[in-house]
């Protein structure tokens, strides 16, 4: 993988914003162009976890899409679900091995991973295939960490995991389950076991309210919540449920509570990306209490509904479901009778954010109203069991994190961290990046060489895709999903496009890895492409206004962020000055990609 990426791969916005470098621009193209394999092949190579990422990655390729400037980003995370379905590990393929095939030859040295999450998976999947004896341990004695464990039944199904996990075991990684750090093993013993120690379990502590009334009978934290509900267990929330956040996970957890029959008083501190995991958490939560057999379900956030970090997409199912929302509202204490949640006392939010962005909300203490309820989860973060460590030298963050660089490695020089243990609660595909950064440190600390994917190149097109002439009128496509009163049980809510439908999302792509060439000798300077631009993207100017020579001199200079390809300036060119090129390479299959 190219780091840090060039100027034309951070041209390519999805691919740029993806943790893993997956270029989604590539495989959407070439959806859209019938291309299926190659698309699948595509959203593969960088994901061990392509087919549980079409469902329920955080898809921070849409938030940079450009398409979204226009009207609504490209449903990338449900044009990955269309071709895994067909290509990936739920569709019985084995078409995956094409890019991630067993190794070749085994090295001697052994690595020992504490925890089975997408970041202990993803390194065991990665330094397998660099050849290492890769021994897991888990402490549970399912593999898959808050993947199995968190996120519900019906967004990502139990038996599609299984076998995504199941892949990365059959190459060859040896597990132990039911094996607890600081319980049944010492990191002391597993340095001892191993040539070095990845360690990757996840933040299962939720975290509880500091107010009168936190620890009532019904006050429930969401992590464990979840935890219990996805391990079959029966928690019994009673008929009204407060679920205090306002993320994925709070939805998650509402939403569950009713198909099975917050904040702290002081708030300084918090970093963005733990406040989104923390509203990732609340989601979860809420939408789960609708599976717990909850009649109403109220989700209470301190942000407004603009404000709040959970996905759009998460927000509107759960509208669906009739939970319901009360913002900017924050928890000032819980009432009990006979030591049992009766309700909960509000307080109004004046200002979630300060002057420079910062979480930091303010409120009136007078101004107070209560909500009855019989349960209430606390989604407002999570923490990592740093004491699980026991007495070994390792270097603790004051977020009380361990402490690991960009390349994954702690103050111990054969122990890496990574994933919720060492950055806190965080996305799914961020723990995937982290798992596959620290198996490529741990290879070079060994003296391996990491194979890059193909280093990007530009290559001159004769033919090339364009937009239609109403390409701005063809709105996002709207992924189907299982009717309101068809959601019971555990079945899968989001059912995913079918070829039609996402031929026709894919066409939206800008296909923003096409790249406008000049050639210097051939210009003339007419301008006529800026004349015929219909964006006005193209000026000619003083060069040195531009730093690249002189006031006598003329740049000819494009808008790279905001040009559509249309390719008007170069069927315009008289010189042919102007053509098309594709940059092609990093994160693509050694195949031809479709334009």
């Amino acid at each position: 993988m190219v780091e840090p990426l060039k100027f034309y791969d951070e041209n390519i916005p999805c691919l740029a914003a993806c943790p893993v470098h997956t270029n989604a621009g590539a495989y959407v193209a070439a959806i859209a162009d019938g291309e299926d394999e190659f698309a699948y092949l595509t959203a593969r190579l960088p994901n061990p976890f392509a087919s549980v990422c079409g469902r329920v990655c955080a898809a921070p390729c849409e938030d940079a899409c450009r398409r979204g400037v226009i009207d609504e980003p490209i449903a990338i995370r449900a044009l990955k679900r269309f071709v895994t379905e067909q290509y990936g590990v739920e569709s019985g393929s084995d078409t995956y091995q094409q890019v991630a095939a067993p190794p070749a030859l085994d090295l001697p040295q052994s690595i020992g991973i504490v925890g089975g999450g997408p970041a202990g998976l993803s390194a065991a999947h990665d330094l397998r295939r660099f050849g290492y004896q890769v021994t897991l341990y888990e402490a549970t004695d399912i593999l898959g960490g808050m993947m199995v464990l968190g996120i519900p039944e019906y967004r990502l199904d139990r038996d599609l995991l299984k076998a995504e996990i199941g892949a990365i075991v059959d190459l060859g990684v040896d597990v132990h389950y039911n094996t607890r750090l600081g319980r049944d093993v010492t990191l002391q013993e597993l340095r001892a076991r191993h040539d070095a120690v990845f360690l990757s379990f996840g933040a299962f502590l939720g975290r509880g309210l500091d107010i009168e009334g936190g620890d009532a009978d019904g006050v429930l934290k969401a992590v464990e919540f979840l935890l219990n509900m996805n391990q079959g267990f029966v928690v019994d929330v009673g008929p009204r449920v407060v679920v205090i956040g306002g993320g994925d996970v709070a939805m998650d957890a509402a939403r569950t509570a009713l198909r099975a029959a917050a904040y702290e008083a002081e708030y300084g501190g918090f970093d963005i990306e733990e406040e989104r995991a923390t509203m990732t958490e609340a989601m979860d939560a809420a939408r789960t209490a609708q599976r717990a057999g909850a009649e109403e379900v109220i989700v209470m956030s301190l942000e407004s509904e603009d404000e709040m970090p959970a996905s759009p997409f998460e927000l509107e199912e759960a509208k669906h479901e009739n939970i319901r929302f009360v913002h900017r509202r924050g928890p000032a204490r819980i009432l009990t009778e006979n030591g049992k949640v009766v309700g909960l006392e509000t307080i109004k939010v004046l200002s979630v954010f300060d002057e420079n962005g910062r979480f930091s909300p303010k409120f009136d203490p007078d101004d107070r109203e209560i909500i009855p309820c019989d349960s209430i989860i606390l989604a407002i973060g999570q923490a990592v069991d740093v004491a699980a460590l026991g007495g070994e030298e390792v270097a603790i963050t004051p977020r009380r994190t361990i402490d690991a660089d960009d390349e994954m490695r702690t103050n111990l020089p054969d122990v890496w961290a990574g994933g919720d243990a060492a950055r806190g609660p965080r996305t799914l595909i961020e723990a995937i990046a982290d798992g596959r950064k620290a198996a490529r440190s741990i290879h070079r600390h060994f003296g391996g060489e990491v194979e890059e994917q193909q280093p990007g190149k530009m290559v001159e097109l004769e033919q090339f895709h364009r937009l239609d002439d109403i390409y701005d009128r063809v709105g996002r496509v709207a992924v189907p999903t299982l009717p309101t009163d068809r959601r019971i049980g555990l079945t899968e809510v989001e059912l995913g496009y079918t070829p039609d439908l996402a031929r026709c999302e894919a066409s939206r792509c800008l296909r923003c890895f096409a790249n406008i060439l000049l050639d210097t000798d051939k210009c003339v300077l007419c301008a006529l492409c800026a004349d015929v631009c219909p964006l006005d993207l193209i000026s000619l100017v003083p060069a040195d206004e531009v730093g690249v020579g002189s006031a006598e001199e003329t740049a000819l200079t494009l808008n790279e962020e905001a040009c559509i390809r249309c390719a008007l300036c170069i069927e315009r060119c008289p010189t042919d000055a102007l053509s098309m090129g594709l940059w092609s390479g990093v994160g693509v299959p050694e195949v031809k990609v479709p334009v």
